[in-house]
């Protein structure tokens, strides 16, 4: 990618607020710093109801959520978002355990 086709991508993504709602705490300060390289505003959230309570609600363009925590799981949460007519796209993540590997994270779009 040549360097100007990186500043026009980059522009696209300014000003565009993903918002991170994971009950992990490494998510909550890792992805954002990998995310704001690519120029968009993050916000992170432990809960999905901290999420629900803030002003950013409206203002996300792409949500990365959790689909396990505590309380309201994250499809709670995407069932909330329909019933008030905000299609937000949702980038669900999964922590996964296994006895033969290290935990790590699964990635589904919706």
């Amino acid at each position: 990618m040549t360097g100007e086709a990186r500043s026009e991508k980059f522009v696209m993504a300014r000003g565009l607020l993903v918002s991170i709602v994971d009950d992990d705490v490494s998510m909550r300060e890792s992805l954002p710093d990998l995310l704001r390289q690519s120029g968009f505003e993050i916000k992170a959230f432990s809960s999905a109801e901290e999420f629900l309570a803030s002003n950013c609600v409206s203002q996300t363009k792409c949500l990365i959520l959790d689909i396990a925590m505590p309380g309201m799981s994250g499809l709670d949460l995407q069932q909330e978002l329909k019933r008030r007519g905000l299609g937000i796209p949702i980038v669900f993540t999964r922590m996964r355990i296994s006895a033969r590997t290290s935990s790590h994270r699964e990635l589904w779009s919706v």
